[in-house]
């Protein structure tokens, strides 16, 4: 069958930059060859008035590929962006009220050790003792309360003993990826304000209109304008899906803390449960990001305030009074589609939900590099592909949404109506309840995440549902398992080997001041 024709497509602009917006761009222009002159054309408009929101700081490992795909030294990025590394989540006081008793545990990067034996159905059974599960599958954990890195400075750039991804501050990996973009892929970068956006045949965006610029125009639009939408939302149309029924968190209160007198940089996000949210803390090389994020229907603004100012009064003392707080509104949910005629949204443009998981970055990445791998060649092949993307991306979202929730309905704490209210059943996705169910009665398998396009698979459920303690009836299980012996030295060797790591690795801080100063070897 003769191939068919169609117009060809030449040209992409980017209406907003951002950490996702130069995402995109890196991921297009990459692929797409804009360096050379056949190459489809990429451009990224951002405004000169508008900052960005910046406090997209954590990440997950998923980065450090598309990083080394992007050719980005990591060397180069660590010195320009003040990066730390990040080998886990540190939950605190998720579990209990922390009157009754605190609580704590890692969601660690690195795998479950198996070696031929799957050591949670063990662990299940008592084999471990009073070991927390992390602890007893993973060498991880206790690299991370002991405060070391994840790699020493003889490994190679984006090697490590253990897997990590990073902390980095968001406005400088911005204007890091900018450089990239355009110096190293070709993508061509104008600053304007876009006043109007222009539709033509078929509901298709015809043009951009700007101050600065006159009129823009492109075969193929994406919108990373942020929580505003203003091509895919405003003007095409799309509706927002709105999915605050199920997570109540819609407000973050943001602030950059300087270091008091603590030495160490801890080598994970921590994240501390609230009255009415919880409070991020990530650690840089010289500051930390800190965040409240909370749900506005169950706290009032003036005491979401006084909960950050007090956590920060623990290692700032009264300076904590002095700090100034950025109020943040989040709309929570998604767009109905995410590509629609010749527009397609990356970014809080596409949806957003609370960044426990580092979940903004991931899917923002992912989505950026899904839309360069399937770029459609000509207008005609456009409605297909948007379609195929539309329902993998619609996907993404529910799943997210729906490990995010697993946090709160794991939780026991009665000390406000947030928590209590997270438990109901009415707000639970019915696949997740579906899923628990089948978890009480046996441990959960690869064959519950079906999708290779998961974002969250077994691994991560394991350490969030055994990490808060949840309950899955093993005693007519034991037949099944006639390992003991196995899973007793596989836990042990795990052990030694974390001795053992813990006599190479250097502290945190003082790997990060070497790689400030040295950087890694090149691949």
């Amino acid at each position: 069958m003769a191939a068919t024709g169609g117009k060809q497509i030449k040209s992409v602009l980017i209406v907003g930059g951002g950490t996702a917006g130069w995402l995109a761009a890196c991921h297009l222009a990459k692929k797409l060859n804009s360096k050379d002159p056949d190459g489809v054309q990429v451009t990224l408009v951002e405004s000169p008035n508008i900052p960005t929101i910046g406090v997209g700081e954590g990440t997950v490992p998923a980065i450090r590929r598309s990083l080394q795909y992007l050719g980005i030294s990591e060397s180069e990025f660590i010195q320009a962006c003040d990066v730390s590394f990040k080998q886990s989540i540190k939950f605190q006081d998720w579990l209990f009220n922390p009157d009754d008793r605190r609580h704590a545990y890692h969601h660690v990067f690195d795998y479950p050790v198996q070696n031929g034996c799957d050591l949670t159905p063990y662990y299940l059974m008592g084999l471990a003792g009073d070991d927390s599960y992390v602890n007893t599958v993973s060498v991880q954990g206790g690299l991370c309360d002991a405060g070391y890195g994840p790699k020493t400075m003889t490994h190679r750039e984006y090697e490590g003993v253990v897997s990590y991804a990073y902390h980095l501050d968001a406005a400088k990996f911005a204007a890091f990826l900018t450089k990239h973009a355009t110096e190293k892929l070709g993508v061509i970068h104008q600053l304007a304000d876009v006043e109007t956006v222009t539709l033509g045949d078929g509901g298709m965006i015809a043009s951009i209109e700007t101050p600065q610029l006159g009129t823009m125009t492109a075969d193929l639009y994406v919108d990373c304008t942020g929580f505003r939408s203003l091509l895919l939302g405003d003007t095409v149309g799309v509706p927002f899906v709105d999915k605050s029924d199920i997570l109540f968190v819609d407000t973050a209160l943001a602030v950059q803390i300087p270091y008091g007198d603590e030495k160490a940089v801890p080598c994970h996000t921590i994240a501390t449960a609230k009255e009415a949210g919880w409070i991020w803390d990530i650690g840089l090389l010289n500051r930390r990001g800190t965040g409240y994020v909370y749900s506005s229907a169950h706290t009032s603004h003036d005491a979401a305030e006084q909960v950050l100012r007090t956590y920060a009064r623990e290692t700032l003392g009264d300076q904590a009074d002095d700090l100034t707080l950025r109020r943040i509104p989040m709309k929570v949910g998604y767009r109905q589609k995410f590509w629609e005629k010749n527009c397609v949204a990356i970014g809080l443009s596409q949806g957003f939900v609370e960044p426990l998981e580092a979940t903004g970055l991931l899917i923002f990445d992912a989505t950026a590099r899904m839309i360069a791998e399937q770029f459609p060649a000509t207008l005609e092949a456009m409605p297909a592909l948007a379609d195929r993307f539309n329902a993998r991306v619609t996907h993404t979202w529910e799943k997210v949404i729906e490990f995010i929730k697993l946090h709160y309905v794991l939780s026991r704490r009665t000390d406000s109506d947030f928590w209590i209210d997270n438990r109901r059943p009415e707000t639970i996705p019915a696949a997740l309840q579906q899923n628990l169910e089948i978890w009480r009665h046996q441990p959960p398998t690869a064959y519950d995440f079906s999708s290779r396009l998961e974002v969250f698979n077994l691994e991560n459920y394991l350490y969030v549902l055994y990490g808060m303690d949840f309950q899955t009836n093993m005693a007519p299980l034991k037949a099944r398992y006639s390992m003991d012996q196995e899973a007793a030295a596989t836990m042990q060797a795990i052990k030694g080997h974390r001795q053992q790591l813990a006599g190479q690795l250097l502290p945190h801080r003082e790997l990060l001041m070497r790689a400030q100063q040295f950087g890694f070897q090149k691949i």
